[in-house]
């Protein structure tokens, strides 16, 4: 199943209907519950892959100030469950912003690691951090069509200004999509080894 799904179809429904042992994405309610007491059998893609991409380029997350912009059931909420948990790769303190925070930028530029995923083309802009900020952008905003009909896609922030700021911050597209694919293939073959008794 691919979320976010169409409006007129009734998500939880669709999720429930899943054998949560096969449930690769971690958005069965079962796994979702086994994230939070810090016993998932599958992480969720997305946050997953941001997780090992900030291990994976030396990002110290422990301590670290993580802010996220957004609270989706996809992104927002498990990389905030993710982060927070006591293990290794793990133990930031997390802020959660969204549509009724107010002043998202006071938060931001508190953040040593910023996690963007909030569906608006460039709403993070250079004011917003601080120098030396670790950006993680998961938005992908499709903002107009190139002469040759190509869709313009952009993040959710504006990548050429704050980039002169931050340490390290993920293209759109390129950046985030391919750490979320590779994860759905480690879950995929935990599952395959689980359902053999492998694992």
């Amino acid at each position: 199943v691919q979320l976010p799904l169409p409006k007129h179809i009734n998500t939880t429904r669709v999720l429930y209907a899943i054998d949560p042992k096969k449930d690769v994405d971690g958005f069965h309610p079962v796994n979702v519950g086994k994230l939070m007491i810090g016993e998932p059998d599958y992480l969720p893609c997305t946050p997953h892959g941001i997780q090992q991409l900030l291990i994976r380029s030396g990002v110290k997350i422990e301590g670290a100030e993580v802010v996220i912009v957004g609270r989706s059931n996809i992104v927002g909420k498990p990389i905030a469950n993710i982060l927070l948990q006591k293990k290794e790769g793990a133990n930031a303190t997390v802020t959660v912003c969204h549509t009724r925070s107010r002043d998202i930028s006071f938060h931001t530029k508190r953040a040593d690691i910023l996690i963007v995923a909030a569906g608006k083309p460039k709403a993070i802009t250079a004011d917003m951090v601080k120098e030396g900020v670790v950006v993680i952008d998961v938005g992908v905003n499709r903002i107009g069509k190139t002469a040759e009909g190509k869709a313009i896609l952009v993040g959710d922030v504006d990548f050429d200004a704050v980039k002169e700021k931050a340490k390290a911050i993920t293209p759109v597209p390129g950046g985030v999509g391919p750490m979320t694919i590779t994860m759905l293939m480690l879950n995929t073959v935990r599952a395959a080894k689980l359902a053999a008794g492998l694992a």
